[in-house]
C-alpha cells in the first residue's frame, strides 16, 4: 500500500531526475510479468537475436526485476532525450559522406546516462537511510522498453524501440531499481493506431509483423554487432550507413513532437561525426579510429569492423574518386575487410560509365 509520504518521495524522485538532465520518469512495480517473459522466450526461441547470445544465456534474470533481484520493490524508468536538430535521413543521397546513426555522434551514452543515475541512486539513499538501488544502462540484463512502457514514459512502437508522445523515438533509456515501494505511474496506452511508416520504411525488411524484429536482418545489428562479413544480400541495402540506422526511428509521425529543447547537450553531434567523408574513414588505422572515437560508442566494435562497414558504403557509393582508398584495402590483415574491399571494387567498376 503507497502511503502519503510515499506519494511525496516519489514526485520528489521524479524533480531531481529532471534536475539531473533526464526527460522522463516513471514507476513502474518490480513484480515479473509472465507475459513480457513469454513475449522474450519466443523471440529467442525463433533466433531474432542473431549472434547476440547474451540475450540467451541471462534470460532467467531477463524475465523481470525481482528474477534480477528478488529484493526489489519498484523500479524507476529514466529516459534522456538525444533528439537532433537535424533531419538523419538527410545524408541518404549524399554519396562521398556516410551516415552515423544520431545516437551515437556525440558522447558516449553509456557513460552520460549511467553518470547521472547514479547521482540520482546517491541522492535517494540520502533521502531513505537504509534503501537500497541498482542502477543500469543497457549493460545488465534488463528489459528496458517494456519497463519504460510499464512505468507510462511511452509504449513500445511497432519498430519495438520506445515512443514518447513528448520526446518521439529519442531516449536513451536506464533504470534504478529500489527497495522502497514507490507510487506506481499507469502504463502508457499504444498509440500507434493504423500506422506502419516504420515498417514500410525499414530498408532490409527487418519487421516479419508489426512489434517484431528480426535482429538478423536489421542495419543496426548488422554493422554493430554482426561478425565477418556481412551477407550479400543486405550489402546494397546499406546505402552509406556504417554505424546503426534510424531510417524506422526517423519516420515516426510521433517525432513531429520531439523539440531539441529537451536533448541532452552531451549527445550534440561532434562535427567530425556529423557527415564525415567516406575517403578520410577508408584511411583510418587502429590507431586513428581510436583516436578519432575515444568516447565514442563506436569505439567499442574495433577499427576492422569500422572499416568494413565504410567499404560497403564505398561500394554503393557510385564515386570514382572512392576507387584508389578502396584498392589499398584490398591486402588489408583483416580478412572481412579485404572481402569488403573486393567486392566494394566491383561495385564501383560496374557503376562507371562505358567509353
Amino acid at each position: 500500500m503507497v502511503n502519503g509520504a510515499q506519494t511525496m518521495l516519489t514526485e520528489r524522485i521524479k524533480q531531481q531526475a529532471a534536475r539531473l538532465g533526464f526527460a522522463a520518469c516513471g514507476i513502474a512495480p518490480a513484480t515479473d510479468d509472465p507475459l513480457r517473459a513469454a513475449r522474450l522466450e519466443q523471440w529467442l526461441a525463433g533466433g531474432n537475436h542473431g549472434a547476440m547470445e547474451w540475450m540467451e544465456t541471462r534470460l532467467e534474470h531477463r524475465r523481470g526485476p525481482q528474477s534480477l533481484w528478488p529484493a526489489a520493490q519498484s523500479v524507476i524508468a529514466l529516459g534522456m532525450s538525444y533528439a537532433p536538430a537535424i533531419d538523419p535521413l538527410a545524408l541518404a543521397e549524399v554519396r562521398d559522406r556516410a551516415r552515423i546513426s544520431v545516437y551515437a555522434q556525440g558522447a558516449d551514452y553509456h557513460d552520460v546516462v549511467k553518470r547521472a543515475l547514479k547521482a540520482l541512486a546517491r541522492w535517494i539513499v540520502a533521502e531513505v537511510p537504509g534503501s537500497e538501488v541498482k542502477v543500469f544502462v543497457d549493460t545488465a540484463p534488463v528489459m528496458e522498453k517494456p519497463l519504460g512502457e510499464a512505468a507510462g514514459i511511452g509504449w513500445q512502437g511497432k519498430h519495438t524501440n520506445l515512443v514518447s508522445r513528448s520526446h518521439g523515438s529519442w531516449l536513451f533509456l536506464g533504470a534504478i531499481y529500489t527497495t522502497l515501494v514507490l507510487e506506481p505511474d499507469p502504463p502508457h496506452a499504444d498509440r500507434c493506431g493504423t500506422c506502419t511508416a516504420c515498417q514500410r520504411a525499414c530498408p532490409t525488411d527487418a519487421f516479419p509483423a508489426p512489434y517484431r524484429l528480426d535482429a538478423r536482418r536489421c542495419i543496426s545489428y548488422l554493422t554493430i554487432e554482426h561478425k565477418g562479413p556481412i551477407p550479400a544480400e543486405f550489402r546494397a541495402a546499406l546505402g552509406n550507413r556504417i554505424y546503426g540506422c534510424d531510417d524506422c526511428l526517423a519516420v515516426c509521425p510521433w517525432n513531429s513532437f520531439a523539440g531539441t529543447a529537451h536533448a541532452n547537450k552531451a549527445f550534440l553531434p561532434r562535427a567530425e561525426l556529423a557527415a564525415p567523408r567516406l575517403a578520410e574513414l577508408l584511411a583510418l588505422d587502429d590507431a586513428g579510429f581510436r583516436a578519432l572515437f575515444a568516447g565514442s560508442p563506436i569505439k567499442r566494435i574495433g577499427r576492422d569492423r569500422f572499416v568494413r562497414n565504410c567499404l560497403y558504403a564505398a561500394g554503393n557509393s557510385a564515386d570514382p574518386a572512392l576507387m584508389a582508398p578502396v584498392q589499398r584495402l584490398l591486402a588489408d590483415p583483416d580478412p572481412a575487410v579485404a572481402d569488403a574491399a573486393s567486392w566494394a571494387l566491383d561495385r564501383l567498376a560496374e557503376a562507371m560509365p562505358v567509353p
